[in-house]
C-alpha cells in the first residue's frame, strides 16, 4: 500500500512524464520528418507513389497517381492500429491536387470521450454528409466550398496550404472534445510536400496577420513575386472563435419583466444571447443562483451560476408564455406560471436542489387553475408554500405528496379588486401555534390597483388590515407628510416589497414610496418619469430598486436619501443607429418618439430629444459634435448636441425619411424618402442648405435606417432604386447618375426575379459594393462596370436586414431577423460566418464601430459586442497598476466649420495623415549597411503638421526637427544635415532631455499597429531605445528637470498619461482620462511635479516612489468660470511655483502650484493658444491667428492680481505649433503649420527664415539644366525656386485660388525661366532675374496636367485634364497647334529630346512622347522652326478588361531612354506590374522588369542605367535596367508621387505629399 507521500511523488512523476510526452510538439511537428516517410519504415504505401523533383517549389515531393483510393495512398503511421498521437490543434497540409482528377484524405481523430472520428475530405464528395463516426467534407480546389461547384481539379490548380482546426470540428459538427490525431491517408491523385501540427496557428504574415511558416514547411516565393500569386491558403474556419463577445446591452423591459435583485442590472450583460426573449427572472436568497425564463410557444427555463455566469440548467416547461418565476430562499425550489395548450393559466413547481452539483431539475408538482395569475412567491420559510394574486383573487398554495393545492383568501367586500403584487413581513418565526395545530407565521401583504393594500394572515387565511393609497391635495412639497391611507380615489400600486423595517411601494403615479410597516405616513419617496412597475428591497434594507415602464432602472440609498439612476432605455424598438467615433458616443433613434445619445464607454443617457413624430434614422457628423434625423412626417433636423440647438430643419420628402448619411469628409449629407425622393445638402455650412433633390429615384418598402451608402472616398451615393430590381449608383457631389445595375438578370440560371434589398460600399475597396437581396443572396458588384463580381447564397433564414464592411475590408456584417453574422470578407475559407442570437425582436440594423474593435445592433434594444478579431497586443511591463483619474465626459463644443482653423488643437489627433496609402510592403529589399545604391543628403522642408516637433539648444547647438518620418539634425551655422532613421510613420512631436545629449521622437503606428517613440544618442545619432504602447498617435513628450523621468501622452484616441524610467524605460506607472489631453510639462523646482492639459480641465500630478514602485497620482482642477467654457490647450511653468495655461479661447491662466488654484487671467490672444514658453520673467504665447507675443510677466510673481505688459509682437506665416527660446528670451526658434521654422531675435525685433517648406501637397519638382537651381510647385498655388546646393528659397511665385499641377524649366542657361501649369488651365511664365512674371497663357479650359519646353526651347508644350495638348508660343502666348489625338483620356507624361530621324524617315530634330490615363503613348517627330509635328508611333500597352477600381489605378508613365532615345520605357496598369522597354526601331517591346508594386512615379538617370520608381506603398525602388538588380528604401511616411533625377543623374529628388528628400546617387 503506498503511503500519501509515496502516492504523492507517483502523482507527481506520472504528471510529468506525461508533459514530456507532449512538450516535444512544441512549437509544431514536421509528421514526413518526424515519421521519416522516405525511409517507409513507419509509414506505408500502396499503389502508383512516386517522388519527383517539383519546379515550382523547387524541392523534391511525393506524387500519388491512381484514381481508386483504396489502392493508392500514402498511410502516417505504418497499420491504422497504431496511433500518430499529435496533439497540436490544427494541421497543416501542403498538396496539390491533381489536374481533372479527384482525390481524398482520411483522418482518424481520437477524442476525449474515447471514440475515434474519421474526418474525409475530397473534391469526389458532392455535399457534407456525417455520421456519429464520420463527417464528409467536399472541397472545391482553388476555391471557398460552394454547393455545386465541386468536382475534378481545374487545370490551373495550384500548390495549397490547407490549415484544418481538428478540435473546431470535432466541437461543431459532433459536440465532441479534440484529443490526438491518430491516423492520416492520403489517397489518390495529389503530390504533396509535408504536413505538421501546431498549437500555433502560422500563416502569411503580410496577409493574415499571424505568425510566419516555419521555414522547411513555406512555399518558396521569388525575389519581388507575391505568395497570393503563385499559391493558394485556405483556412478551414473563421478565427478567432467566437469572434464576437456581448459585451453590455442598452435596454430593460420595465414593463414587462420582475426582477427581484439589485444584481440583475449587472447579471443582464452575461449570456442573454441565449434566450430570444426573457419574460422573468428570479434568484434564490443569497443571491447565488439565477432562473430566467423565455417567451413564446417553446418556453425554455434556464438557472445560472450567477457568479461564474455559466448556465447549470435548461429544460423546457408544460407550459408556455411564462409570465412569474419565484425561488425559495434555499434555491431548492422554483415556481412558474404560465399557460398550457389550451390558455389555460398552469402552475409548475420544480426542484432545483441538485442543480448546483451538477444534477437534473425535476417537477415536483403542477396544477391547473382558473382564476387569474400575476404574481406568486414561494414563501422564504417554508419551500412548500406560495402566494399569488390575480384579479379578483389572492391565493394561498402548498406542495404536499406531489400534488399542489390552494385555497383563496377571503376577500369579503374587496373581492373585486385586481391584485398586483405580494410580500413577505420578514422577521416572522416558524413556530406551532398553542393548539398545536398549523404556524404562526409572516403576514403577507397585497396590493392592487385601486391603491388598496391589503395586510393577510397566513393562519386564518383571512383579512388582517386594509389600506389605501390616495392622492394628496397639498402641494408636492407637502406630500410626504401629508400622504395617508383613507377613502377616495385611490392610486394604482403596481409593486410592493417589505423589510423588517419598512414597506415599499410603486405607483402609477411614478413614485417610489416608503411607509412604516403601520403606513402610518411616508417618511421617503422619490418621483420618476414614468409609472414605477417594480420595487424591491434589498437583503439589509438598505436600498431599495426601482423600475419604471419607461425603460428606466434605478435605486434609492435609504441612508443618504440619494438616487441613483442604473440605466435608462428606449421604451419602444430601437429603428437605427449612427456612432461618434471621436467622442465614442451613439445615437439611437427609436419608435418611442425619442432621439437619444449614449455614452458607449459609461452606457449612460447623455441627452435625449423628444419628437412629435416618429424619428426613423439618425446620422453623425463624421467629425463635429451634430447629428441629423430624419423623421416619419418627413423633415429632416440637425441637431448641435453641445447647446441642444436645432440648426437647420428642412421638409424635402412628403413620406418618411428612411436613409440618413454624411459623406466622409463631412462635406455633404443626403437624406432618401419613403416615397423616393433624394436630397443633396451641404453640411459645411450650419444652415445645411439644399443644393438638389431629385423625385422618384429610390425604391423603398419599409424603414430602412441604413438605405444609403457613400463610398469611403467620398465621390459615389449608392441605393436601392427606382425600381426594387435596381441599384443606382450617383457622384456623390452632383447627384449625377453614373450607373444602374439589374439585379434581377444577374442570375440567369434563376426562374424567379431578384430583387435588391440593402446597399454598402467596401471602405477598403471603393470598387466593391455589395447588394443584399430577397433571394438571401450577396452580390459583390464592381462600382465602376457593374459586372457581378462574386455572390453568396443562403445568407440568412430570413431576409438580410442590415450589412456592413470592416473598415480594413477583412470582415463583413450581416443581419438577418434576430440573428448577427461575422463573414470572411474574402469567403475563402471553408466555414465563411459565424452566428450569434441575443436580439429577441428583429434586428434594424448593424455596424462596426469606427475603431472596429466592437460591433453594435439595435432593435428590441442596443447590443454591444466585442469584436475579436484583432488580439490584443503585448504591451510593455505594466508593473505597477495606474490609478485612473475620475473625469466627466468632454464638453461638448460649438458648431465650426470645417475649414476653420480656430480649433486646431482641441480633440484632434496630433497629426493629420494627408492621403490613403498602405504600409510599407514587407517583402521589400532594403540594402545592406555601406551597400546603398542612395544616401539621404538632405531633407526640404519641416512638418508644421505636428506640434512641438522642433527641439533647439542654445548651449549645444543641438538643432532638430521633424519631416515626415525623418528625424533631422541641422549644424545652423554650416547648413549640413545628418537624418536619424527609424520610423515608418509621420513623427509627431520631439523632446529632449535638460543636458541635451538625448532626443525623444514619437510617431503613430500603422495597421492597427501601436505608436512608437525612438530614443535618440545625440553624439552618434544611433537609437540607443524604443517603446511601443500608445494605441493612437503620441500627443507629447515631456522629461523631467533631472531627467530621470519621461512622461509620453496619448492622443484623443488613447488619451492616457504613462511615466517611464529614463534608465531602463520601463512602464512605471500610468493614467487614463477620458477626454483629449494636449500638454504636458514637469515642474522645474520639483522633479516629483509635472501637470497636463486638457478638454476637462487642469490635471496636477505627483510621483511617489515607494521602493522599485511608482506611483503618480492625479488631481483634476477645472477651468475658472471668468473664462467661460473652455478647453485648455498649453502649459508651461515658471521657476517659482508658477504654472502658466493657455485656451482655446486666448486666454492665460495662472495658477499657485502649492494651492492648485487659479489666481489671475487675461486674454492674450484672440485665437487659441497652442505654445507657452516661460523664462524668467517673461511668458511667450503663440496662436492661430499667427501671432508671437512676448508678456512681462514679473508682477505675477506675487501670486496676485497684477497687470501683464505685452512687451513685443511678431506676426508669422501661420499658426504657431512648436517654440524653443534661450534661458533670457532673447533669441529663439518657432515652427508654424505653414511648414516654415523662424528665427526671433527679441532684441532687434526680427525674423528670419531657416526652413521653409510647402504646407500642402507638392506636385512636381525638377532641376534646371545646370542643376545651379530647382522649383517646386504645390496645390496652394506657389511655384518656389531654390539654390543648390545649400537647399535655400530664392523666391516664390505665388498664385491665389489655384493649385499648380506642373513646372519646369526653359532650356536655355542665360535667362533661366520656370513655367507652370495652373489648375484653371493656365500657364504662367516666371522669370528668375527679375522675380516677376513674364508671361501668362490660357490655352486650355480645364486643369494643366503636364508641361514641358521643347528640346530647342522654341514652344512649351502642354496638356490638360480632357486629354487636348497645345503648342505655345513662350515668346507670344499664342497657341500655335491643338492636338486631339489622345482627346477624353487626362495626360500624364510630356517629354522631349533632341534626336535625328533619319533611321525612322522622317525629317526633325526632336522627339517628344506623350502618356495618357488609358494606357496609350504617341510619340512624334517635330522640327518647331519649320513648324512640322508629325506622329511617329502610337502605343497601346494591354491590361485587363474592366478594372474594378478605375479611379485608383496606378498612373500610365512614360519617358525616352537617356541612353538611346530611340527606346521607350513605360509603365502602368496591365496584366502584370513591370517595365516595358520598347524600341522605336524595332516596333516592339524588346524587354521587361517585375515590379513588386504598382509605379505612382518614375525616373530615368543618364547616369548608370538606373531607374527610380516610387509606388502607393510607400517603397521607393531603384533598379539597374542592364541587370535587373533593385535595393528598397522606406524614408517616406506617405505615398510617393514624385522621384526626379539631376541632368547628370547625380542626385534625385523623392516627393511624398509635402515631404521632399534629396538623394546622392552612388549607384547599384
Amino acid at each position: 500500500m503506498l503511503t500519501l507521500n509515496a502516492f504523492t511523488v507517483f502523482i507527481t512523476s506520472a504528471l510529468q512524464c506525461l508533459l514530456c510526452l507532449t512538450v516535444w510538439q512544441h512549437p509544431y511537428v514536421n509528421i514526413f520528418k518526424h515519421m521519416r516517410v522516405e525511409e517507409w519504415k513507419k509509414t506505408s504505401r500502396e499503389g502508383d507513389v512516386t517522388t519527383y523533383m517539383d519546379k515550382t517549389l523547387m524541392c523534391s515531393v511525393f506524387r500519388i497517381r491512381g484514381s481508386i483510393p483504396a489502392s493508392n495512398y500514402i498511410l502516417l503511421p505504418k497499420t491504422s492500429t497504431q496511433s500518430l498521437g499529435l496533439t497540436g490543434r490544427y494541421l497543416y497540409l501542403l498538396f496539390r491536387p491533381s489536374p481533372a482528377k479527384h482525390f481524398v484524405v482520411h483522418m482518424d481523430i481520437a477524442a476525449e470521450e474515447g471514440q475515434v472520428i474519421r474526418v474525409s475530405f475530397s473534391n469526389l464528395f458532392k455535399e457534407f454528409k456525417s455520421t456519429a463516426t464520420w463527417l464528409q467534407f467536399p472541397f472545391l480546389c482553388g476555391f471557398f466550398y460552394w454547393p455545386g461547384l465541386v468536382g475534378p481539379a481545374p487545370s490551373t490548380v495550384r500548390w495549397t496550404c490547407l490549415m484544418m482546426d481538428l478540435q473546431y470540428i470535432l466541437s461543431v459538427y459532433l459536440n465532441r472534445r479534440h484529443s490526438h490525431l491518430k491516423t492520416v491517408k492520403l489517397c489518390a491523385n495529389m503530390s504533396v510536400k509535408n504536413m505538421f501540427t501546431s498549437d500555433l496557428q502560422a500563416g502569411l504574415a503580410s496577409s493574415l496577420g499571424t505568425g510566419p511558416m516555419p521555414r522547411e514547411m513555406s512555399f518558396p516565393v521569388p525575389k519581388g513575386g507575391s505568395w497570393h500569386d503563385l499559391y493558394d491558403y485556405i483556412r478551414w474556419v473563421l478565427h478567432p472563435d467566437p469572434i464576437l463577445r456581448l459585451n453590455r446591452i442598452i435596454g430593460f423591459g420595465g414593463a414587462t419583466m420582475k426582477c427581484v435583485s439589485l444584481k440583475v442590472a449587472l447579471c443582464l450583460r452575461y449570456e442573454i444571447c441565449f434566450h430570444t426573449g426573457v419574460s422573468a427572472l428570479t434568484f434564490n436568497g443569497n443571491s447565488t443562483v439565477l432562473a430566467s425564463a423565455q417567451t413564446g410557444i417553446q418556453s425554455v427555463v434556464r438557472v445560472w451560476n450567477y457568479l461564474k455566469t455559466n448556465c447549470l440548467a435548461m429544460f423546457k416547461t408544460h407550459a408556455h408564455s411564462l409570465s412569474s418565476l419565484s425561488f425559495s430562499y434555499s434555491g431548492g425550489v422554483l415556481c412558474g406560471v404560465g399557460k398550457d395548450g389550451h390558455s389555460k393559466t398552469m402552475v409548475v413547481v420544480w426542484n432545483t436542489l441538485r442543480v448546483t452539483k451538477g444534477g437534473e431539475v425535476s417537477v415536483l408538482a403542477k396544477a391547473h387553475t382558473d382564476v387569474d395569475i400575476q404574481t406568486m412567491k414561494i414563501a422564504f420559510f417554508d419551500d412548500t408554500r406560495m402566494v399569488s394574486c390575480g384579479r379578483d383573487n389572492v391565493r394561498l398554495w402548498r406542495v404536499r405528496s406531489g400534488a399542489l393545492r390552494s385555497c383563496p383568501v377571503n376577500l369579503v367586500e374587496y373581492h373585486a379588486l385586481d391584485f398586483t403584487d405580494v410580500a413577505f413581513e420578514e422577521g416572522y418565526g416558524c413556530i406551532p401555534n398553542s393548539a398545536g395545530l398549523g404556524f404562526l407565521v409572516s403576514n403577507r401583504f397585497a396590493s392592487s390597483r385601486s391603491g388598496h393594500i391589503l395586510e393577510i394572515d397566513y393562519g386564518s387565511v383571512a383579512i388582517k388590515n386594509v389600506r389605501r393609497l390616495l392622492p394628496a391635495q397639498q402641494p408636492h412639497a407637502q406630500r410626504r407628510e401629508k400622504q395617508t391611507f383613507g377613502m377616495g380615489l385611490g392610486i394604482a400600486v403596481n409593486s410592493i416589497s417589505v423589510s423588517s423595517a419598512f414597506c415599499a411601494t410603486g405607483s402609477e403615479d411614478g413614485f417610489l414610496r416608503l411607509w412604516p410597516l403601520d403606513f402610518s405616513t411616508v417618511f421617503l419617496e422619490a418621483e420618476h418619469e414614468g409609472p414605477v412597475s417594480l420595487v424591491s428591497v434589498s437583503d439589509d434594507g438598505l436600498s431599495v430598486m426601482a423600475a419604471t415602464t419607461s425603460g428606466n432602472l434605478g435605486y434609492l440609498d435609504v441612508s443618504s436619501r440619494g438616487y441613483s439612476t442604473l440605466m435608462r432605455s428606449h421604451t419602444d424598438g430601437v429603428l437605427g443607429f449612427s456612432v461618434d467615433g471621436i467622442r465614442r458616443r451613439i445615437t439611437t433613434a427609436s419608435c418611442d418618439r425619442t432621439v437619444r445619445v449614449w455614452d458607449m464607454d459609461s452606457m449612460q443617457q447623455l441627452y435625449d430629444f423628444v419628437s412629435e413624430d416618429t424619428p426613423c434614422s439618425v446620422a453623425f457628423h463624421p467629425s463635429l459634435q451634430v447629428f441629423s434625423c430624419g423623421s416619419s412626417s418627413g423633415l429632416v433636423r440637425v441637431f448641435d448636441i453641445a447647446s441642444a440647438k436645432l440648426l437647420a430643419e428642412h421638409r424635402q420628402h412628403r413620406g418618411e425619411v428612411v436613409g440618413l448619411a454624411f459623406s466622409p469628409d463631412g462635406e455633404f449629407m443626403y437624406s432618401a424618402g419613403s416615397l423616393g425622393s433624394l436630397a443633396l445638402y451641404n453640411s459645411s455650412q450650419e444652415d445645411h442648405h439644399v443644393l438638389r433633390v431629385l423625385g422618384d429615384v429610390l425604391y423603398c418598402t419599409e424603414r430602412a435606417p441604413d438605405a444609403l451608402t457613400v463610398s469611403s472616398d467620398n465621390r459615389c451615393l449608392a441605393f436601392v432604386g427606382p425600381s426594387e430590381y435596381t441599384v443606382t449608383i450617383m457622384a456623390a457631389r452632383s447627384l449625377d447618375e453614373l450607373l444602374r445595375v439589374d439585379v434581377s438578370i444577374l442570375d440567369v440560371e434563376s426562374t424567379t426575379l431578384d430583387s435588391a434589398l440593402k446597399v454598402c460600399f467596401s471602405p477598403a475597396s471603393t470598387g466593391h459594393l455589395l447588394v443584399t437581396t430577397s433571394a438571401n443572396k450577396i452580390l459583390w458588384i464592381s462600382a465602376n462596370t457593374g459586372r457581378l463580381l462574386r455572390e453568396v447564397s443562403k445568407v440568412h433564414k430570413h431576409q438580410c436586414s442590415s450589412l456592413a464592411v470592416s473598415e480594413d475590408g477583412r470582415f463583413l456584417l450581416t443581419a438577418g431577423h434576430n440573428a448577427v453574422k461575422v463573414w470572411d470578407y474574402s469567403m475563402q475559407l471553408h466555414v465563411n460566418s459565424q452566428m450569434f442570437i441575443g436580439h429577441s425582436q428583429p434586428i434594424r440594423q448593424v455596424n462596426f464601430a469606427p475603431d472596429q474593435m466592437a460591433v453594435v445592433s439595435v432593435g428590441d434594444a442596443i447590443f454591444f459586442w466585442d469584436f475579436l478579431a484583432h488580439p490584443q497586443e503585448t504591451g510593455t511591463d505594466r508593473r505597477s497598476p495606474p490609478k485612473a483619474a475620475s473625469v466627466s465626459p468632454p464638453k461638448p463644443g460649438k458648431y465650426k466649420n470645417r475649414d476653420d482653423e480656430s480649433s486646431f488643437l482641441s480633440m484632434k489627433p496630433a497629426f493629420i495623415k494627408h492621403s490613403v496609402c498602405l504600409s510599407p510592403s514587407q517583402s521589400t529589399a532594403t540594402p545592406e549597411l555601406g551597400e546603398e545604391g542612395l544616401r539621404l543628403k538632405a531633407v526640404i522642408g519641416y512638418n508644421g503638421n505636428g506640434r512641438a516637433n522642433m527641439v533647439w539648444n542654445p548651449e549645444t547647438g543641438l538643432f532638430a526637427y521633424s519631416c515626415g518620418c525623418v528625424v533631422v539634425v541641422e549644424n545652423l551655422h554650416t547648413g549640413s544635415q545628418r537624418h536619424w532613421l527609424g520610423h515608418t510613420e509621420e513623427i509627431s512631436c520631439l523632446a529632449v532631455t535638460n543636458d541635451a545629449q538625448t532626443v525623444a521622437s514619437a510617431a503613430g503606428g500603422s495597421g492597427g499597429s501601436r505608436s512608437l517613440i525612438c530614443i535618440w544618442n545625440v553624439q552618434d545619432g544611433t537609437c540607443s531605445n524604443t517603446i511601443s504602447y500608445h494605441q493612437g498617435a503620441v500627443q507629447a513628450l515631456s522629461f523631467s528637470r533631472d531627467d530621470f523621468f519621461f512622461l509620453t501622452v496619448g492622443d484623443f484616441t488613447d488619451p492616457e498619461v504613462a511615466l517611464w524610467s529614463t534608465r531602463t524605460y520601463q512602464l512605471l506607472s500610468r493614467v487614463s482620462v477620458s477626454g483629449p489631453l494636449h500638454d504636458v510639462a514637469f515642474s522645474p523646482s520639483a522633479a516629483s511635479q509635472l501637470a497636463c492639459v486638457g478638454s476637462h480641465g487642469l490635471y496636477f500630478c505627483n510621483t511617489h516612489t515607494q521602493g522599485l514602485d511608482v506611483e503618480l497620482k492625479v488631481q483634476r482642477v477645472c477651468v475658472p468660470e471668468e473664462v467661460g467654457n473652455v478647453e485648455l490647450t498649453a502649459l508651461c511653468y515658471n521657476a517659482n511655483s508658477i504654472l502658466f495655461t493657455g485656451t482655446n479661447s486666448g486666454h492665460v491662466c495662472a495658477w499657485d502650484c502649492n494651492t492648485q488654484r487659479c489666481f489671475m487671467t487675461w486674454e492674450a490672444d484672440q485665437g487659441e493658444i497652442g505654445v507657452l514658453l516661460c523664462r524668467g520673467n517673461r511668458l511667450l504665447t503663440g496662436s492661430n491667428t499667427r501671432r508671437l507675443r512676448l508678456w512681462g510677466v514679473a508682477a505675477v510673481q506675487g501670486m496676485r492680481g497684477a497687470l501683464v505688459l505685452l512687451e513685443q509682437e511678431m506676426m508669422l506665416d501661420g499658426t504657431v505649433v512648436s517654440a524653443a527660446f534661450d534661458d533670457v528670451m532673447d533669441m529663439g526658434i518657432v515652427g508654424t503649420t505653414a511648414g516654415t521654422l523662424w528665427y526671433i531675435n527679441w532684441v532687434d525685433n526680427t525674423s528670419i527664415r531657416l526652413i521653409s517648406g510647402h504646407k500642402s501637397k507638392v506636385n512636381d519638382v525638377v532641376f534646371s539644366p545646370d542643376e545651379s537651381h530647382f522649383a517646386t510647385c504645390g496645390e496652394d498655388g506657389s511655384v518656389r525656386v531654390w539654390t543648390a546646393p545649400n537647399n535655400e528659397l530664392v523666391v516664390q511665385f505665388q498664385v491665389l485660388n489655384q493649385s499648380c499641377g506642373s513646372a519646369c524649366w526653359s532650356p536655355s542657361k542665360g535667362g533661366a525661366c520656370v513655367v507652370g501649369g495652373y489648375s484653371d488651365g493656365t500657364l504662367r511664365i516666371f522669370r528668375l532675374a527679375s522675380s516677376e512674371m513674364e508671361l501668362k497663357l490660357h490655352p486650355h479650359p480645364v486643369a494643366v496636367t503636364a508641361i514641358q519646353y521643347s528640346a530647342n526651347g522654341q514652344v512649351i508644350l502642354s496638356a490638360g485634364r480632357d486629354g487636348l495638348m497645345a503648342v505655345s508660343s513662350p515668346v507670344t502666348g499664342l497657341t500655335v497647334r491643338l492636338i486631339s489625338d489622345h482627346k477624353g483620356a487626362p495626360i500624364t507624361t510630356i517629354q522631349c529630346v533632341k534626336k535625328q530621324y533619319k533611321e525612322f524617315g522622317l525629317e526633325g530634330n526632336e522627339m517628344w512622347l506623350a502618356a495618357s490615363a488609358d494606357r496609350r503613348v504617341s510619340v512624334w517627330a517635330a522640327d518647331w522652326m519649320k513648324d512640322k509635328c508629325e506622329l511617329l508611333d502610337w502605343l497601346t500597352f494591354p491590361a485587363p478588361a474592366n478594372p474594378e477600381e478605375s479611379d485608383s489605378l496606378p498612373p500610365s508613365l512614360a519617358a525616352f531612354s537617356p541612353i538611346d532615345p530611340g527606346l521607350v520605357v513605360y509603365t502602368g496598369y496591365g496584366v502584370e506590374r513591370e517595365l516595358s522597354f520598347y524600341s522605336l526601331a524595332k516596333k516592339r517591346v524588346i524587354k521587361k522588369i517585375a515590379l513588386s508594386h504598382w509605379a505612382m512615379c518614375f525616373s530615368l538617370s543618364s547616369k548608370g542605367r538606373l531607374i527610380a520608381v516610387g509606388s502607393k506603398e510607400r517603397v521607393l525602388k531603384l533598379i539597374k535596367s542592364s541587370s535587373g538588380r533593385f535595393q528598397d528604401f522606406l524614408h517616406h511616411s506617405d505615398s510617393l508621387q514624385t522621384c526626379r533625377f539631376s541632368p547628370s543623374g547625380k542626385l534625385l529628388f523623392t516627393v511624398a505629399y509635402n515631404e521632399i528628400l534629396l538623394w546622392e546617387v552612388r549607384g547599384l
